[in-house]
């Protein structure tokens, strides 16, 4: 988002985006056939974001877990150091 501040959470995310794309680098090295991606949720209807959603925005996370299990079905190696969205639509890191 572009509101700024939350820094320790920023700086973890980024850590961690640097995290899974080095180790698809040695996934794809080590086991050709496996899968390694970052997945994104989207919104999801919980306590956690209820403060940031505002009116009800967001799927309930059984829809949104259901989303995210066919998506992992159509994933193959060649996915392997992508960010997607829940949608499959490929995320920018």
């Amino acid at each position: 988002n572009r509101l700024g501040g939350w820094y320790s959470y920023r700086a973890s995310k980024a850590a961690l985006n640097m995290l899974l794309k080095t180790a698809a680098i040695e996934c794809q090295r080590g086991r050709p056939q496996a899968v390694l991606v970052a997945l994104h949720p989207g919104t999801v209807s919980s306590a956690l974001s209820k403060p940031f959603r505002g009116a009800e925005i967001g799927r309930p996370a059984d829809q949104a877990a259901a989303e995210l299990l066919a998506l992992i079905d159509r994933l193959t190696p060649a996915d392997t150091g992508r960010f997607i969205a829940y949608d499959g639509a490929p995320l920018p890191w």
